[in-house]
């Protein structure tokens, strides 16, 4: 059982009185702007659990996490609140869509709400600001253009295209429902190999109406209408200020030795990738 009362006050969202789509886009929008796309427990050495109630205590706590603590918490709360909600094995891919379908690197959500199906994501690093529907289409929010349709490999599935300057390109997912417990070993993998972009990079993102806030390594970027804005970090004052600041991250529970630590890593990181751009 997740705190609901909990979650809400995080998310600056009163309770709704019924499952009504204008309550489900002030969940989504709040949920993207305040809960926050970040690995830094990987970075912490801190392993973490994908189970609902676990990932939802992190966020009433203050922290975020990426799609399955994120998706897998907001999918609780709009159950809890009487949504009709699905979860989806999903994939993020190239472009052209891989012919082995999703392959469980990614949890989606489709809520149905009067007689439609929607796409309810808020862990698709700084994507969708709103919910999208399961209809082909175009679709801008705010200054990023998305788009929608059917899967070309998957039977009954489907396609969201990212606007160009996001993350990545494409995710796929499957029509059929599946358990969030179904995606722990690939938790596994992606909190714990050296291959996994989680391990190597630090993250966190933050998707606003206007703009998206990404945190990678040592550089800040802000995506928007015009362009983007981007800077490097350099102090661990500026970095934990960043974390605080932009991405409404609570550490208090990381004490001076973790911060260095992790201050460390980041910055040992970022020295390593750009001798490797010098090359």
């Amino acid at each position: 059982m997740i705190d609901v009362d909990g979650y809400l006050a995080v998310l600056g969202v009163a309770r709704p009185q019924a499952p009504t789509a204008e309550a489900l886009w002030a969940l989504h929008r709040a949920q993207v702007e305040r809960v926050a796309y970040e690995n830094l427990d990987i970075h912490l050495g801190r392993p973490t659990g994908i189970d609902a109630t676990e990932s939802a205590a992190r966020i009433v706590r203050g922290r975020g996490g990426y799609c399955f603590h994120l998706n897998g918490a907001f999918a609780a709360l709009l159950t809890a609140l009487g949504y009709e909600v699905t979860l989806h094995r999903a994939g993020v891919q190239e472009e052209v869509e891989d012919p082995a379908g999703p392959g469980g690197d990614h949890l989606a959500l489709t809520v149905r709400l009067d007689g439609e199906r929607w796409l309810v994501d808020t862990g698709l690093a700084g994507g969708m600001y709103e919910p999208l529907p399961l209809r082909e289409g175009s679709y801008s929010q705010g200054p990023f253009t998305y788009a929608m349709a059917p899967s070309t490999v998957v039977p009954g599935g489907w396609r969201f295209t990212h606007d160009p300057r996001g993350a990545f390109r494409t995710m796929v997912f499957a029509p059929e429902p599946v358990e969030l417990s179904s995606f722990a070993e690939e938790h596994v993998r992606l909190s714990t190999s050296p291959e996994s972009g989680f391990v190597r990079v630090l993250t966190a993102q933050l998707r606003g109406a206007e703009a998206v806030d990404v945190l990678r390594g040592r550089v800040l970027r802000r995506i928007h209408a015009e362009g983007t804005d981007e800077r490097t970090v350099d102090s661990a004052d500026d970095f934990y200020d960043v974390l605080a600041g932009v991405f409404r991250l609570d550490l208090t529970d990381v004490d001076a030795s973790a911060r260095a630590r992790l201050w460390d890593r980041v910055r040992v990181a970022h020295e390593e990738w750009e001798a490797a751009e010098r090359r």
